[in-house]
Order: C-alpha cells, then structure tokens, then sequence
C-alpha cells in the first residue's frame, strides 16, 4: 500500500504543477485583457472629448485704461512665453526628453508667478504679451494665472485667447501631465476696440493632434489718435509637428490678415512664440550644438519677402542671449538654445531695438523679448 502512494506522488505533483501554471496563464490573461479594456477605453475618451474651438470667436476686452495711443511717439512691448510656470532652471519636460510632467508644487508656482510679475513690471511694457498662461490645469495645480496676470494689469486693457482645452494626458503614469486649459494674454497700457477676436490655426489631423494641442492667435485693435489702428497679432505656433506643410501653412494663415490689415493703412505688429528658429542657424550664433533637434526648423522667411513686413528679432554679439533653451532637462551651458520669440513689424512700425531681456532661464524655458518702436 505504501509503495502504491509512493508512486501516485509523482503524478499528483504534476498535476498540481499544471493547475497551478493554469491559473497564472488564466491571470495574466485577465491582466492583459484589462489592460487593453483601458487603453482602448481611454482612446475612446480621447476621441470623443476632442474637441477645437470654432474659428473668428469673438473675446470680450477686460477695460482698464482710456488712453488713447499716439503716432511718432516711442512705445515698447514684451512678449514672453512663461511656459505655465513650471520651467524652472531643473525642469525637464517629457516631451522634450526631460523627466517631468508638471511643475514642482503649488507653492513653486505661486512664487514663479511673483518672480514673472515682478521681471515684466521691472520693464514697464506698454504692450504686453504671454504665452502659455493656464487658467486650470493639472499641470500648474489648478492655480489660475490669468486671474493673476489680469489682476497684477488691472490698470491695461486686455484679453484672453484660450489655446486649447485638453482632454486628461494620462501620461507619464505616474505623475500624469493631466487636463490643461490655456492660452495667451494681450496686455494695452492704451484703449483697445470692442472687437478683438480669435483666428484657428490650421493643425495636423493625424494622431498628433492629441500632443499639440489646439493652435491660434488673437488679433487686437489698438485705438490711434487721428483714426489709424494699431493691429497686434498674439501668437503662440505648433512645435511637435510631423508635418513641415503644417508650420507653412500656419505662418501662410497668419501672413495673409497681416498683410489685409496693412493694406487697410494699419500698424501692425505679431508678436509671441513662433517655435521657429529666427536666426536660421542659432547654433551658429550660440556655438552650441543642435545635434538630435529638429523641433525648431528655419523660419521661412521667404514668406515676409515682398510682403511689407520685417522679421525681429534679437541678437547681441557682444552678449549674446538666446530667447529658448531646450527642455530635455535641467539646463546646462551646454544645452542647445536658440531664438523662437520675436516680433513680425509693418514698413510703417520703426524699431527703434529690441533686445532678451532677461538671458538665465530662471522663470521659464524662454526669455522675455523686449522691442521699442515708433508708429510713423
């Protein structure tokens, strides 16, 4: 009897082993099929929450001056992408090779706003303009800096044109980049006309979309003494694009009202982030390698040609300050940084400079551009 037992143990512990490999297989298949439940679950959401906004809406002016602009007087105006204030000088975005998803904290934030309201007014603009601003986001814990700006400016005329309104970016997975609603502020020091709107910009419709987000660029009418207008052009261009056509036809879309309104006898002036590199070879200008960087092509100038219309942008020989750096982590002095802020001007606009006004990233990834001009 106990030798019959003896040799049924080999057989029952096969037996068992089977059942036991059964139900891991039967588990990791449940896993798998969960997992693709969700995925495909949340590519369903991403599909029906998608959504852009419809193009010429109108954006109500937020009153806060009555003066009224002048010809022949010297003006200046900042443009600055405060990249939501997360991007301080350690902050990597993912998007560009670096680590992190959102800012540090929501004390972080707080203080970045203070540091950005205290380097704009230290300039004291006339015109003023921020790209990359959030009203909620889970990127920026939900802190609205267009309150904050429109408060600190209280005493400007000013809009907001909302970018984009994302769907939930559940990536990275463990701190996920989240649902962002932002866009960019235009500031007056003088009256603005009741009828600014915002334009849509043409973007790729492949799965892209989903990653750069909703484009656009607000235009703003600037009240002048004796009936002309001063027309700005805030803009904020695509970056992650897979698509050269699209930046084309972006800056072709944006080209063609500035040109109408000049032809109208307007001064115009676009200002904001063009992702485009507008000294054609920064890294030539820098001495800082662009190895791997393709993000930031040319400006097509060949665009402005014939056109009326002046590319600015600056550049110091003596101090050269570059107005982007590249976000692939904290940055360094070998970090490649280019110039992708500036300023697109009307014949009739005289610059009398425009310089980087500020050159050590602390705030941002970019840096403020300041340019002066005269409305002849």
């Amino acid at each position: 009897m106990e030798i019959s037992c003896l040799c049924l143990l080999p057989n029952l512990v096969i037996m068992t082993s089977k059942k036991i490999v059964k139900r891991v297989l039967f588990s990791l298949l449940a896993i798998v099929i969960s997992l693709l439940v969700i995925v495909a679950g949340y590519l369903v959401y991403l599909l029906i929450d998608y959504d852009r906004l419809e193009d010429k809406l109108p954006i109500a002016v937020k009153e806060g001056t009555t003066q009224t602009a002048k010809q022949n007087e010297e003006y200046s105006i900042l443009t600055y992408n405060i990249g939501f204030c997360a991007y301080l000088p350690d902050f990597g975005f993912f998007m560009d090779g670096g680590k992190e998803s959102r800012a540090k904290s929501k004390e972080s934030v707080n203080a970045t706003l203070k540091g950005i309201n205290g380097l704009i007014a230290g300039f004291s603009p006339d015109f003023i303009m921020l790209e990359e601003v959030d009203e909620k986001a889970t990127r920026s814990y939900k802190i609205n800096q267009r309150a904050y700006f429109e408060n600190a400016y209280s005493q400007y005329d000013s809009i907001y044109a909302q970018n984009y309104d994302s769907s939930y970016l559940f990536y990275p997975i463990f701190k996920p980049h989240g649902k962002s609603k932002s866009g960019m502020l235009t500031f007056s020091r003088y009256n603005l006309k009741n009828n600014a709107i915002r334009r849509s910009l043409p973007i790729e419709n492949s799965l892209m979309k989903f990653f750069d987000l909703d484009r656009c660029y607000s235009v703003t009418r600037v009240e002048i003494e004796g009936g002309k207008e001063l027309v700005l052009f805030t803009a904020h261009l695509s970056a992650y694009t897979s698509d050269g056509k699209i930046a084309d036809e972006q800056i072709k879309v944006l080209m063609a009202e500035m040109q109408a309104e000049y032809q109208k006898g307007n001064y115009v002036i676009c200002g904001g982030d063009f992702n485009k590199d507008l000294l054609g070879k920064s890294e030539e200008y820098f001495g800082r390698s662009s190895a791997g960087q393709t993000w930031a092509q040319p400006f097509p100038i060949r665009f402005l040609e014939g056109s009326g219309f002046t590319l600015v942008s600056s550049y110091d020989a003596d101090n050269p300050m570059p107005t982007c750096r590249n976000a692939n982590g904290p940055y360094n002095e070998e970090q490649f940084v280019l110039n992708v802020d500036g300023f697109i001007v009307s014949a009739n606009v005289e610059v009398s400079s425009c310089v980087v006004a500020d050159g050590s990233f602390v705030y941002s990834d970019h840096n403020p551009v300041l340019m002066k001009f005269i409305l002849k």
